[in-house]
């Protein structure tokens, strides 16, 4: 008879019979009959994984003078008591029983002399079941259902046929193959993952009893779960700041980016997104699979630094790489006008620039209006009108004033 079992029990300490041995066994126990307390007769364990497995048993003497005669018998329900008979030998020194079934059977060992003894032995085919399969799955987790099921063996005490339940216990372990998140593998037999699998995996099933045996079961599962996820480059910088997104969802067919500056795109990969306003931005990336599954996320902050000016009072154009030119240090800016007058109201250098011309303009270099002739050591009046990407106006009286040029 088979049982459902859900709850392990702690395995027996085994113990060996020099008289009465069988090989091959995955576990010995030991009989404790009701009417016979004292008597501990083997109980041999086979697994029987392949449904084929027989017994073994083998008898030696422990006493008396050889060669001895040997006379095996198997267990009758319907007599109650060791009547069927299997084999007999004699003028051996030892004896096997092959290819046995499931039961109980006793050996009578003589020797012809008067000595004589019999040995008790009980056989059982374990077959641990295991099940696995797929109980429920959606777009948000997967369901396993397992079934686990141990045999339940009955010894029959000889004195009167009752039957002696023979403990057993079942233990069990939920895996995955890639390696796939499944709580409390080991305790819940129908588990439940909110964190399904973004790939395909094979769930396995392992089912083991208290005897050692065990059985294994598998289905694979084909992921429809979906992931949102993207990369940002760069994550900082001054106006207008370029931003490319590279998309690594998993599984994503419809796209919405919103990249926090009241803009969208429906395309898989945008391309690079322009911010112009200083100030943080959250950009959101929503997918759906082609069974509608969805999922997002946010990106950290990205951050458009505010605009920035500042103007120095002395450069030394003198070809040694340190400090060569008048250049404001500037940022997030729109446009930049700089003039630049001698002492006398000359004007030597002049400048306008937004966009590309504004990132490669790289100041005065010292010469007059461009050319080759160089300006004179001294005091030159400056006057700078710019404008923030912020909306900040750089066009006041601390805009305008003296530099010092140095050769």
């Amino acid at each position: 008879m088979r049982f459902l079992f859900f709850i392990a029990v702690l395995f027996l300490p085994l113990i060996t019979s020099a008289q009465l041995t069988a090989p091959g066994v995955s576990a010995v126990r030991y009989t404790s009959y009701p009417s016979a307390p004292g008597a501990k007769d083997p109980v041999f364990i086979y697994c029987n994984a392949t449904g084929t497995q027989k017994g073994t048993l083998n008898a030696v003497s422990p006493g008396g003078t050889g060669p001895f005669g040997f006379s095996w018998y198997k267990w009758n329900d319907i007599t109650t008591s060791f009547s069927i008979i299997i084999k007999t030998e004699t003028g051996v020194m030892s004896s096997s029983a092959g290819n046995l079934e499931e039961g109980g059977y006793r050996v009578d060992i003589s020797d012809g002399a008067g000595y004589s003894i019999s040995f008790v032995g009980w056989i059982f085919l374990d077959t641990p079941y295991a099940r696995a399969s797929l109980l429920n799955r959606t777009c948000d987790y997967v369901a396993l259902s397992g079934q686990a099921a141990v045999d339940t063996f009955f010894c029959k005490d000889p004195s009167n046929g009752n039957p002696v339940r023979l403990p057993n216990g079942v233990r069990f372990l939920w895996s995955s193959d890639p390696v796939s998140s499944i709580p409390n593998p080991d305790i819940k037999l129908n588990p439940q993952t909110f964190n399904p699998p973004l790939v395909d995996v094979t769930y396995m099933l392992q089912v083991t009893d208290s005897f050692t045996c065990s059985s294994t079961s598998s289905f694979f599962y084909e992921s429809i779960h979906v992931k949102a996820d993207f990369s940002v480059d760069p994550v900082q910088g001054e106006a207008p700041l370029e931003v490319t997104f590279t998309d690594k969802s998993i599984r994503g067919f419809k796209y919405r980016w919103e990249f926090g500056d009241d803009t969208i795109s429906e395309l898989k990969d945008p391309g690079p997104h322009t911010y112009y306003i200083p100030g943080e931005y959250t950009v959101k990336l929503i997918i759906e699979s082609e069974l509608h599954c969805i999922d997002s996320v946010r990106s950290e902050k990205i951050i458009v630094d505010p605009s920035l000016l500042d103007i120095p009072n002395v450069f030394t154009p003198d070809g040694d790489g340190l400090n060569d030119y008048f250049m404001v240090e500037s940022q997030s800016l729109r446009f930049i006008n700089v003039e630049v007058f001698s002492r006398s109201g000359l004007k030597v250098y002049s400048f306008y620039g937004q966009g590309d011309k504004l990132k490669e303009w790289e100041g005065w270099d010292g010469n007059i209006n461009k050319s080759s002739i160089k300006a004179s050591p001294g005091i030159y009046y400056y006057i700078i009108r710019a404008q923030g990407w912020d909306g900040e106006e750089y066009d006041s009286k601390q805009y305008r004033g003296f530099v010092y040029l140095y050769r």
